[in-house]
């Protein structure tokens, strides 16, 4: 005998449309505007909810925008995975993961840097930040399973060389020389790091 599911009450409705007014709030103001340049004052006025409301979901900026971004970034993820199971080689198996990831970033290139920033640096504690960082161990997996076609990685060389493949892609997304770059540009200079990584 199955047992139906409790309905949910009116102050769980209640805090889920806040969360989902105040996620579209940032997410349309940081894409029109950029991170820097949006205030959490004008996210709660957007929200239609008190500062007071705002913080009880988010206590910074940077974790507004972890909220924002981890989707996205799970998505390109999703999509980069999809892709590299159609690739037979595994620098372009690798590559077809990193793709949307960099695309991802370079929606708002300061948003994207931002992200980053908080991602890497932000409280491992908070749970939007480990919500990034469970997704980045996710990414890091999915390039090691690419790695793993080539029969000269080990297992223990597959979980290493991913590490490293992320931390380019972070730096080559990220660091303040790449700002002016393309995302053409930006994939072909991991492509090349890369590329280098990989035993011969």
């Amino acid at each position: 005998m199955s047992v139906a599911p409790r309905p949910v009450g009116r102050r769980e409705r209640n805090k889920q449309e806040k969360f989902d007014r105040i996620v579209a709030a940032a997410t349309e103001l940081f894409a029109e505007h950029g991170v820097d340049e949006v205030t959490t004052q004008q996210i709660a006025d957007k929200a239609d909810i008190g500062t007071g409301t705002l913080f009880l979901y988010a206590k910074t900026k940077g974790e507004l925008l972890l909220l924002v971004q981890n989707a996205k970034y799970a998505e390109a993820l999703e999509q980069g995975r999809a892709d590299a199971e159609t690739v037979p080689g595994v620098l372009d198996a690798v590559m077809a993961i990193v793709r949307p990831i960099v695309e991802c970033n370079r929606t708002q290139i300061d948003n994207g840097r931002t992200y980053l920033r908080e991602m890497v640096f932000g409280d491992p504690e908070e749970p939007r930040h480990s919500t990034a960082l469970a997704i980045v161990a996710q990414t890091e997996e999915a390039i090691a399973a690419a790695l793993r076609r080539d029969e000269l990685v080990t297992e223990g060389d597959a979980a290493t060389l991913a590490h490293i493949v992320s931390a380019v892609m972070f730096l080559s997304t990220a660091v303040s020389v790449n700002i002016g770059l393309s995302v053409e540009e930006i994939l072909q200079d991991i492509r090349r790091q890369v590329d280098v990584l990989l035993p011969r």
